[in-house]
């Protein structure tokens, strides 16, 4: 070939591959969708390794440097491969290898991860991998996610109000507002999908902690009914109430990785209540008018007293309006009735967290560092703000089957999901509402102001479905705050349709100053 033809050739291939090299360097992660990133990719405009590339750039830029969100505990030293691997598959059959094709996630330090730590937020643990997937991870996986980061956690999550642990130093900080908090225990999910560290994450909630950081960090959260996903391969907290679900920047990302997750596991016999049938397509539920006919009713037991934040109080009522405004009738006020008299039935504590834990561990084999909590307890591996709690926990002598503080359970939740299912009945009620949190973030080290945490009784309780959505900022619009649509045990495409109405009505998600498009 003659030098003038490959000079030619040459300026023929720059001109073709030109646009998309233009293009990759033009996608911005900041705010983007998992539909952003497919159509890119299904365009020519976007490669995996340029996404994954993208995001680990921002991790760090902005977890350890910068505002130094503290957010993730260790990397996917893998993540590069995988993308390669993906994009070769992708070029070959022209098809995305599943619905989270190429998704950078990231999930909790409490989900079994091959290949990754998963600890807990305990020293003790710090390092160890287990030789098997949680389900979720699984799951993801199978559907072509990326895990790229593990993340931050509340220590073994006992709290739904701070983000520390001890297999990472110091606090993970809430990107809106850097000396505030993201809540618990998920917070350092919630504060990476917020800071656009990762495209969605993995949390877990016992009594909050997917919907209070979700809150905190104005994402949407997913706790579902009890029995539709699994819990398998996740160190437990108390499995009476453990759930483990999406978060993310929007409705419709949480609900693709909802889709993925959702459905029956033989190793969790919670989800024999799905066993044998179709998961419905929650995807069909994201209907841009989907507050129009319904009816809503305010559930202020929920979140009504003395330490509201008048602020948070007024975000809400303006919320309130906004579903009336999308078409939607609301109820002002709503009471279940019976409740206060079914919590009161059942007398005595119940403390399974060292049974049930003990139980993961031996789960874990020779790998796992530490075999017991005593073991725990004994190496003194943990955050001093866990001591009391931890003791109590390793000091409980009798099993959760013979304590009857433990054997009323099951009675109170039929109790209260009857209770609240009659209520919503009589009154043809599609969903409750109530703000998640009563009280904006509290400042970091704050454990004396009122938390104003909502979400410990009615979804907990009930095992009853419950979605958190961005409603507003408070603090000179700046903090930011949540409101939980709760209803029916199964009917999580309902509270889909109302949530994701109220999301494309209001809009109010966005991008944490602190951490900025990185030019």
């Amino acid at each position: 070939m003659s030098p003038q033809r490959r000079t030619r050739l040459a300026t023929l291939i720059l001109v073709l591959i030109a646009p998309n090299i233009h293009a990759q360097r033009a996608f911005s992660v900041d705010e983007t969708t998992i539909n952003d990133i497919h159509s890119a990719m299904r365009a020519g405009s976007l490669t995996c390794r340029a996404l994954v590339e993208a995001y680990l750039r921002r991790i760090d830029a902005y977890d350890k440097k910068g505002p130094a969100i503290n957010a993730i505990t260790v990397l996917n030293t893998d993540a590069l491969t995988i993308a390669d691997s993906l994009d070769r598959r992708f070029r070959e059959t022209r098809q995305l290898s599943g619905p989270l094709h190429c998704v950078p996630m990231i999930v909790k330090d409490n989900f079994q991860t091959i290949g990754m730590q998963t600890a807990a937020g305990n020293l003790a643990l710090k390092g160890y991998q287990p030789s098997a997937d949680a389900f979720q991870v699984k799951r993801i996986k199978e559907a072509g996610a990326i895990i790229i980061a593990k993340s931050n956690m509340a220590e073994f999550a006992f709290s739904p109000y701070e983000t520390v642990s001890s297999v990472l130093p110091g606090y993970t900080k809430n990107p809106f507002a850097l000396d505030r908090v993201t809540a618990g225990s998920s917070g350092g999910t919630a504060a990476a999908v917020s800071a656009n560290l990762g495209e969605v994450g993995l949390g877990t909630d016992t009594g909050n902690s997917i919907r209070g950081p979700s809150s905190h960090n104005s994402l949407v959260g997913i706790r579902s009914t009890m029995g539709l996903t699994s819990r398998a391969g996740i160190a437990p907290l108390s499995l009476f109430a453990d759930i483990a679900g999406p978060m993310a920047r929007s409705v419709a990302d949480a609900v693709a990785v909802f889709q993925v997750v959702a459905g029956y596991d033989p190793d969790d016999p919670a989800t024999e209540a799905v066993k044998g049938k179709a998961i419905p397509n929650y995807s069909l539920s994201l209907v841009r008018d989907g507050l129009k006919g319904a009816r809503i009713g305010v559930l202020r037991q929920a979140f009504e007293g003395p330490t509201v934040d008048p602020e948070v109080r007024a975000v809400f009522g303006r919320a309130i309006e906004d579903l009336r405004r999308a078409g939607a009738t609301v109820l002002d006020t709503v009471m279940v009735v019976e409740m206060d008299s079914v919590l009161r039935s059942n007398r005595g504590g119940c403390n399974p967290f060292k049974y049930e834990f003990n139980a993961w561990l031996a789960q874990q084999g020779d790998r796992a560092p530490v075999k017991t909590l005593d073991e725990i307890v004994r190496s003194r591996r943990y955050h001093p703000a866990i001591q009391a709690r931890l003791e109590a926990g390793n000091n409980v002598q009798l099993p959760p089957d013979s304590v009857p503080g433990c054997q009323g359970r099951q009675r109170v939740r039929d109790g209260l999901r009857d209770a609240v299912t009659r209520t919503m009945d009589k009154l043809q009620l599609d969903a409750l509402v109530y703000p998640t949190w009563s009280n904006p973030p509290r400042l970091i080290g704050d454990l004396n102001t009122p938390a104003g945490d909502n979400s410990q009784v009615f979804s907990p309780t009930t095992g009853m479905p419950a979605m958190t959505v961005p409603m507003g900022y408070t603090r000179g619009n700046t903090l930011p705050a949540g409101m939980t649509f709760f209803g029916r045990a199964f009917d999580e495409s309902r509270l889909i349709k109302l949530a994701y109405g109220y999301e494309q009505a209001t809009k109010w998600r966005r991008e944490p100053a602190s951490v900025p498009p990185l030019k």
